[in-house]
């Protein structure tokens, strides 16, 4: 246990204390104290001087010292009645307060709030840790020493290009001097790109754990603090520390918050997010390429940072870290079930399947999920069913079941659900629906229809786009044929549909009347799933021609819809029945009716990555 540190401050107030405590006690001990009626006697004798007269009481000294002390007090009695006492012969005095305690406390109480008040701000305005104010510029950096950093590349899955990049970073730290053999020089900063969840943070401290050197870790909302210039200070001491301990990594995480583009504040140069970042770019033109430190910064907006930490000799290599693949996705899983008892039956390739668009952190909650999920039901191990509830929690939300319907509703709903897996089967030929449900889940789903893809797609056809829109819109088209009317269960369905048409319109020129052109910039959604609209540069003509073209396309993937539904009017009716009373169909329940549909082409619409459908 290590002993308490002795802090000056409460020896400041202790040592104060003390000094006044026995400044007011000799103070009360040097001064006599002696009744009135005696006073006057003295007076009359003229054994004393320099009287001061106060309202209530009189101070004085004596001629002669008595008993050691050279002043008296005494209290004042009002003359008309000494005057009496005096003539009748009586002795009588003032009442004296002898204790010392008021004093105390007009002198110590006020010294001891001033001091708890002075300690409180110090420790609220230098979070930084033990030093008070003057720690406050320190860097906050969390550093890992070389037996701490124990994740290493096994711990790394689905992400082999990133890692194959990083390697030539591992070789440097570990043998600076074979790599430079040649003339070659590191880059001194290595920027990972990629969607939140992809695993940045976990690849950078691999590369320290394979390396075996220390890692600096810090967040870049770290840096900036309330007083001016404490970033910049930071920065300083960072990179200090840095130089001590070489080789080694720094690692910036959320770089974006420190790296912002300057000239984006409202305060202009004076901002300190702006000082601090002119402080980094400075120590990272400062420190030697051959010392042995990398810098290390993540990012999921690298469209905000500043062109000048990207240029050469900054961040000299960017590394995507992107959304693991179907290949990925089984590797990461087979990271992550190493923890947990798997029945025989579990295939991580079909739960891969199951899991388009999902990344490492995705994967790693869907495990912990389905190991609750197999808790709950006191399960010995974890079945491939409890997957597929951890899949349905996480894409459509957690099951309402208090969530009562009328049965017309639930009907309707039913009918919905159905519509979207029939035109599915329709279009795509092969019938790859996964599951349906009319169980309500999430916030506003009454049901969902789960698709499986059958591998992961990066191109798309016009043809397949517009198959997408037809499974959009087959809810709303299977309402129209059973019941002749429109509901607004399919909002979330209308809205996914125009938006598909928009940009085949606008983005794709897949219309022909308007020529190969852009009329609208790709929004920066791979990353920060924000889309961010640039203003109209076209007339209002174009703008009038555009709304036309993505009317046609919708109205004309709706009536395609309707006529697929139509022809398959008696398939619909028996499995929204069989939907009505079982609540949810499985792939073995709905290829009974499935497999009934003709297909209409040889689009495979269910290998584009889908969405449950969502009432």
């Amino acid at each position: 246990m290590k002993n308490p540190r002795f802090h000056l401050t409460y020896f400041l107030i202790a040592a104060m204390a003390i000094w006044i405590i026995h400044g007011v006690w000799e103070q009360a001990n040097a001064v006599a104290q002696i009744p009135y009626s005696e006073l006057q006697t003295l007076i009359t004798e003229k054994k004393v001087t320099d009287l001061v007269i106060e309202k209530d009481r009189i101070e004085g000294k004596f001629v002669e010292p008595r008993e050691g002390k050279a002043r008296f007090v005494t209290t004042r009695v009002e003359p008309e009645l000494a005057a009496q006492l005096d003539k009748a012969g009586v002795k009588y005095a003032g009442r004296i307060d002898n204790s010392i305690l008021p004093a105390i406390l007009s002198w110590v109480l006020p010294a001891v709030i001033f001091f708890g008040i002075w300690a409180f701000l110090q420790r609220r305005m230098a979070q930084s840790g033990p030093g008070g104010l003057l720690s406050i510029g320190n860097s906050k950096a969390k550093v890992y020493v070389e037996h701490d950093t124990k994740t290493t590349f096994r711990d790394v899955a689905g992400v082999d290009e990133a890692k194959a990049e990083l390697e030539e970073i591992v070789a440097f730290l570990k043998d600076p001097k074979s790599v430079g053999r040649l003339g070659a020089q590191m880059p001194k900063g290595v920027l990972l790109v990629g969607p939140p969840g992809t695993g940045k943070t976990l690849l950078a401290r691999a590369i320290a754990g394979e390396a075996g050197v220390p890692f600096f870790s810090m967040s870049g909302s770290e840096f900036v603090e309330l007083f001016v210039g404490v970033g910049a200070a930071r920065v300083r001491d960072l990179f200090e520390q840095a130089r001590q301990k070489a080789p080694c990594i720094i690692f910036i995480d959320e770089l974006d918050s420190l790296g912002r583009a300057r000239g984006s504040g409202f305060l202009g140069g004076h901002d300190e997010k702006e000082q601090t970042l002119n402080q980094l770019l400075a120590e990272m033109d400062g420190f030697d390429p051959t010392s042995g430190i990398i810098l290390l910064g993540a990012t999921n907006r690298p469209e905000v940072l500043d062109p000048a930490l990207l240029r050469a000799g900054r961040f000299d290599r960017q590394v995507l870290v992107d959304k693991p693949d179907r290949k990925g996705r089984t590797e990461i899983l087979k990271v992550h079930i190493a923890k947990v008892q798997l029945a025989a039956e579990v295939e991580l390739e079909k739960i891969a399947a199951l899991t388009p668009g999902f990344t490492g952190a995705d994967l790693k909650n869907l495990v912990n999920e389905a190991a609750l999920a197999a808790t709950r039901r006191k399960g010995s191990d974890i079945t491939m069913a409890d997957f597929t509830s951890a899949v349905e929690r996480i894409v459509a939300g957690l099951e309402k079941r208090s969530r009562i319907l009328d049965p017309r509703e639930r009907k309707i709903v039913a009918v919905h659900e159905c519509g979207h897996a029939l035109v599915s089967a329709a279009v795509s030929g092969d019938g790859k629906v996964h599951k349906v449900s009319i169980i309500p889940r999430g916030v506003g789903a009454l049901g969902y229809t789960i698709q499986r893809p059958t591998e992961d797609r990066y191109l798309m056809t016009k043809e397949e786009l517009e198959s997408k829109i037809q499974v959009l819109l087959g809810g709303r088209a299977a309402e129209k044929v059973v019941f002749n009317h429109l509901s607004t269960g399919a909002a979330d369905d209308l809205v996914k549909a125009t938006e598909i048409a928009r940009s085949m319109v606008m983005r794709f020129a897949m219309v022909p009347s308007l020529g190969p052109l852009a009329f609208d910039t790709e929004p920066n959604t791979f990353l920060n799933g924000a889309a961010i609209r640039s203003e109209r540069r076209h007339s209002e003509e174009t703008a009038r021609e555009i709304d036309l073209a993505v009317r046609k396309i919708v109205e004309d993937a709706f009536d395609k819809t309707i006529q697929v539904l139509t022809q398959s009017r008696a398939a619909l009716d028996e499995m929204a029945a069989a939907l009505l009373e079982k609540e949810t169909l499985d792939e073995s329940e709905l290829a009974v009716y499935l497999n009934r549909v003709a297909p209409r082409s040889s689009t495979l619409a269910s290998e584009i990555q889908p969405q449950p459908n969502s009432l």
